[in-house]
């Protein structure tokens, strides 16, 4: 086991819209130090997931605790990259500006940024290759820059524990490569990297732990062990399309 606390335990996790469950009974960890890929169909509860960890949902049941602690206790160790779509992208605000909201979680809301947090905005910029576009408008990045900018948001608040919904949705192949040297940085510096992913094929390459989620928790553990094709069948509940050339 990597390291002797977990960054993740949810125990008995029920999340409800209405009268349907989005999350069921879900018992699920997450050991200190790994990237994990949350994988399973559409409507499976992944970004509830993430949300129900960042406190923005609700729980009907079950207990949540981040390092040891509830998250309300905890949150500034937790850096969120939510999805490209709940994002407000005609904000009229500038790349740096973006980013040294990260910093926030640090200042509290009566201090405003200094000159340390501005070098350390730029500082996580320059770790996504978007520095040079500081002062640019983030309205009129491209997809994969907007993208880019929002995971530098959530390095500048030096979390212990990243959740990322979907970073990869839309960008090209450049940024993809850009992201994933990320997170083999962040873990490499012993962080904890929880990722919304949706492209089976990368998940061997791009993780070394994996969530199988399809609103009950079907298995979770290393690749080698969770990533299989009975639990992936399990979890899309039947046929498969896309499975990594190693599954089949």
């Amino acid at each position: 086991m990597i390291g002797e606390e977990w960054a993740i335990e949810v125990e008995d996790l029920t999340v409800m819209y209405g009268d349907r469950p989005a999350l069921w009974d879900v018992d699920w960890r997450v050991p200190r130090g790994v990237r994990m890929a949350v994988v399973g169909p559409n409507g499976a509860g992944k970004t509830t997931l993430l949300r129900a960890l960042m406190g923005l949902v609700r729980p009907v049941s079950g207990s949540i605790t981040l390092f040891g602690h509830p998250p309300a206790e905890v949150r500034r160790r937790v850096g969120y990259v939510p999805q490209r779509t709940a994002v407000d992208w005609d904000f009229p605000a500038t790349v740096l500006d973006v980013v040294l909201m990260g910093r926030y979680a640090h200042l509290g809301w009566f201090r405003r940024p200094g000159p340390a947090d501005r070098e350390r905005a730029l500082e996580a910029l320059a770790q996504v290759g978007m520095d040079h576009l500081a002062d640019r408008q983030i309205g009129e990045l491209s997809v994969g820059q907007q993208q880019r900018v929002f995971v530098a948001r959530a390095l500048a608040q030096d979390a212990d524990l990243y959740l990322m919904d979907e970073p990869f949705a839309g960008v090209d192949a450049v940024t993809e490569q850009a992201l994933v040297a990320v997170l083999q940085r962040l873990q490499e510096a012993g962080r904890t990297v929880v990722v919304v992913h949706h492209d089976l094929q990368t998940v061997p390459a791009y993780f070394d732990w994996v969530t199988l989620l399809n609103v009950r928790c079907v298995a979770w553990g290393p690749v080698a062990q969770a990533f299989t094709v009975e639990n992936l069948r399990r979890t899309y509940q039947g046929a498969v399309a896309g499975l990594p050339v190693a599954l089949l």
